[in-house]
């Protein structure tokens, strides 16, 4: 199964449209407007809030947690690393490997690739797909893909 999140354009925060492989709208993601470090709401259509993601403000480098429902379900913290950047992820047991600012990386259970995310070229906006495996991953998928985001535009690039 295929996602598809489109980074909206004319936006005071950080506003995602998310699309299924049909082009059905499916979640939308908001941030808040006035907060200490990103605070992200994870939404379906029907405006249900599912996750959130929140950036731990006291860190020395960018420090995100995810959560559905209320519920702590992992952590993403970037590395220190000169060129390129790494991630410590601690989210289901999920590795993470690939070309972050390129946008072309994959997400590991075990020794499988379950989630490929890619940038879509050609779009107005930012427009990137996840191919997902299983579609019981779907959410996970998503709030990770958009944890990395926010850690990749947090101030401590």
């Amino acid at each position: 199964m295929k996602l598809l999140i489109k980074q909206r354009v004319f936006s005071w925060t950080d506003s995602y449209d998310i699309y299924d492989e049909s082009g059905n709208a499916k979640y939308f993601v908001k941030a808040e407007f006035l907060t200490l470090g990103h605070r992200l709401h994870v939404y379906d259509q029907a405006g249900n809030e599912l996750g959130l993601i929140k950036e731990k403000v006291f860190s020395l480098l960018p420090v995100f947690e995810i959560e559905q429902h209320g519920q702590l379900k992992g952590s993403i913290q970037k590395r220190f690393t000169f060129f390129k950047p790494k991630y410590e992820i601690d989210y289901n047991g999920w590795r993470v490997e690939g070309d972050f600012m390129g946008w072309e990386y994959d997400v590991y259970s075990g020794c499988s690739s379950i989630v490929h995310i890619s940038k879509e070229l050609l779009h107005w906006g930012d427009t990137y797909a996840i191919n997902i495996s299983n579609s019981a991953d779907e959410l996970d998928a998503l709030m990770l893909v958009i944890a990395i985001d926010a850690a990749n535009c947090s101030d401590g690039n």
